[in-house]
């Protein structure tokens, strides 16, 4: 894995750092026979002292070089031994008469790894993991997809029976929660246009902010390529809360004009003219207020600044291109869409009109009852005082004993579990143990993978 993946993978733009864990590297393993070593006096520092001699990396040299020779020789050198009858063969001792005494006369020689103290099994195989981290600001998409795109590709030279698989992507939740959020753009839509046209109760009134807000929308999606940013889940979520409030410019001019075509205006131009000589200042002031909320935000720093600056930005963008439209677009659909109101006193009506007539005839008993509570507060003062002063104190209360946390925590799929047993539980058994509750956790039918 070193070898062949670690380095592509950290070629991948926006790979912070790539490491594999439970990896066995292999090594050239010596088991000493204590009882034969005793026999010939030999103690461990004698094997090692061996060991670093005969298993070097050397330049030996040349034969007859400035020697006055006719010819000379470049002498070749193995270098470090590379397999067990090799290493068997390493001289440990000889005397005087020829006998030689070998390592493999000693200890047991054998290809294993380097280190047992750890292994890694992916649903009871033996494996491998691969953790990859991101640098900050990069693109966690499209590091996870290049990732995936780098290992299909040495997937082709794996040896047979080798394969690979995701544990935790984070793609996959990424993909899952702009999948819902735009589902939620989508909705949210659908229902302010309901609202709109069951309260304006009229196709042509409830078609201008229909227009009108996916211009803004779509305006916003040009400025968050201008700064910089991505479709993601915070841009996403500004947009979705967007919408309510892009809608309202839209609304109040719709209204205005039809106020001044029900005090009798014909031309529907002329009302237009009126109505946004009446309303463009509410329009401008009520956008630099909205706009003065969500500005300053992005101004923060830190990690709160990253989520803060893109979700701020954003809805200070549409509500800004909202206010333009309201100046612009939204009259001129006023004038070419609405029509002078008729008066169809006395004309039968259809289910519709039934409709809304009964809707206007609840509203207005509802909006009776509001101004009578709003007149009765009006005289008792200090219930309201009361009033504010009751939720102020619930406000500091539920702030001060609401938990506290920096992001809530998030589902991405994974379940970690640390196992501790008492100490000097010996390595098996800890395997064994392990290996029990893999196999129950295997039991549940929504578990798919597990790694060990």
């Amino acid at each position: 894995a070193n070898i062949n993946i670690i380095p592509q993978i950290k070629r991948i733009n926006g790979v912070g750092d790539a490491s594999a864990f439970g990896q066995l590297d292999y090594s050239m393993r010596i088991w000493l026979k204590p009882d034969v070593m005793a026999t010939y006096g030999l103690v461990p520092s004698d094997v090692n002292t061996a060991l670093a001699e005969q298993n070097v990396e050397a330049a030996p040299g040349q034969f007859g070089e400035q020697g006055d020779q006719a010819f000379q020789y470049t002498l070749k050198y193995s270098g470090r031994l590379k397999d067990e009858a090799q290493f068997s063969n390493i001289i440990i001792k000889a005397d005087a008469n020829g006998q030689i005494l070998r390592l493999k006369d000693v200890a047991r020689i054998e290809l294993g790894a380097q280190s047992y103290a750890s292994s890694v099994k992916f649903n009871g195989k033996q494996a491998l993991g691969i953790a990859i981290n991101q640098t900050a600001g990069s693109n966690a998409k499209e590091v996870i997809e290049n990732s995936i795109k780098t290992l299909d590709e040495a997937q082709k030279s794996f040896p047979k029976g080798v394969h690979y698989t995701t544990l935790v992507n984070v793609n996959d939740f990424l993909d899952a929660s702009i999948e819902k959020v735009i589902h939620t753009l989508i909705e949210a839509f659908i229902l302010v246009f309901l609202v709109v046209f069951i309260f304006l109760q009229d196709f042509r009134s409830t078609l201008i902010p229909a227009i009108s807000v996916p211009v803004a929308i779509i305006g916003t999606f040009f400025f968050l390529s201008l700064f910089g940013f991505t479709i993601n889940l915070l841009t996403l979520f500004a947009l979705v809360l967007a919408i309510g409030i892009v809608v309202d410019d839209a609304i109040v001019v719709v209204e205005a004009v039809h106020a001044k075509l029900d005090e009798g205006y014909t031309d529907a131009k002329k009302a237009t003219v009126d109505a946004m000589d009446d309303i463009s200042g509410a329009i401008i002031s009520i956008t630099l207020v909205m706009a003065a909320v969500f500005i300053p935000v992005s101004f923060i720093q830190g990690s709160s600044g990253v989520f803060y600056k893109q979700f701020g930005l954003t809805l200070a963008i549409s509500i800004i291109l909202s206010a333009v439209n309201a100046l612009t677009l939204s009259p001129a659909l006023c004038a070419l869409f609405l029509k002078p109101h008729k008066d169809d006193h006395g004309k039968k009506k259809n289910f519709l009109e039934r409709f809304y007539t009964a809707f206007n005839t609840s509203f207005d008993a509802v909006t009776g009852k509001y101004k009578k509570s709003v007149g009765f507060l009006s005289k008792k003062k200090w219930i309201v005082g009361v009033g504010i002063l009751f939720f102020t104190g619930l406000l500091v209360w539920t702030m001060n004993t609401t938990p506290k946390g920096f992001v809530p925590n998030e589902d991405l799929g994974t379940i970690m579990s640390d196992i501790s047993l008492p100490a000097g539980t010996s390595q098996e058994e800890t395997n064994l143990i392990i290996a029990r509750i893999d196999s129950i956790a295997h039991q549940i039918p929504e578990i798919k993978n597990s790694l060990r």
